[in-house]
């Protein structure tokens, strides 16, 4: 509501309105984060998705809150698009946290890159980064309650990603490959449609 009445208030300043536009996105974004985890522990109503449109929803977001010096490739929604039953909040809260991640092994510059294939029964997302990355021992690690390289946080976006692919959405997460100072590939896989 207060956002709504700045708006009226600032009709004729074109940057408020621009500012007060991504206040709403922001605010809007907290409801759905707020939705992501009265979900988590119920069993979640899956849809048949065009997973290109919706990661490239996710990378739209994660984008305007990136530094200018992060670049994001990502497939074209249009382009051979792949669909797959998910729950769409949860499979963004997914490729986000995974994208954050990025981001916080990038220290705000580098490339965030996304690939989309199919294996045997699977739509298969590959998202890479070109920030510090890991050693091998780190990669099964990664994934359990309470583990994290970072300075703030508490640990727990990967262990309740892999929860939310394993046991919701029936497939898996894992590190592809990483190395020290070459980066780290995450697959996400989901069943086909």
């Amino acid at each position: 509501a207060w956002v709504e009445n700045l708006k009226l208030l600032s009709q004729n300043e074109p940057d408020k309105m621009e500012l007060l536009d991504e206040l709403r996105s922001d605010v809007t974004r907290l409801e759905l984060i707020a939705e992501r985890f009265s979900k988590i522990g119920s069993k979640p109503n899956l849809e048949t998705t065009n997973i290109n449109a919706r990661l490239e929803l996710c990378r739209s977001y994660m984008e305007k809150r990136a530094s200018k010096k992060v670049k994001f490739d990502f497939p074209s929604p249009d382009i051979n698009p792949q669909y797959a039953r998910i729950n769409g909040p949860l499979f963004d809260w997914v490729m986000e946290n995974l994208m954050r991640n990025s981001l916080d092994a990038m220290d705000g510059t580098g490339t965030i890159r996304a690939e989309i294939y199919r294996d045997d029964r699977d739509i298969c997302i590959d998202l890479s980064d070109t920030g510090k990355g890991m050693s091998s021992n780190q990669f099964k690690q990664v994934f359990e309650p309470g583990y994290t390289t970072k300075k703030r946080g508490w640990g727990l976006g990967l262990s309740l990603a892999r929860r939310i692919i394993e046991n919701y959405h029936k497939d898996k997460i894992y590190v592809k490959r990483s190395s020290i100072g070459g980066g780290t590939t995450f697959t996400v896989k989901i069943p086909a449609q």
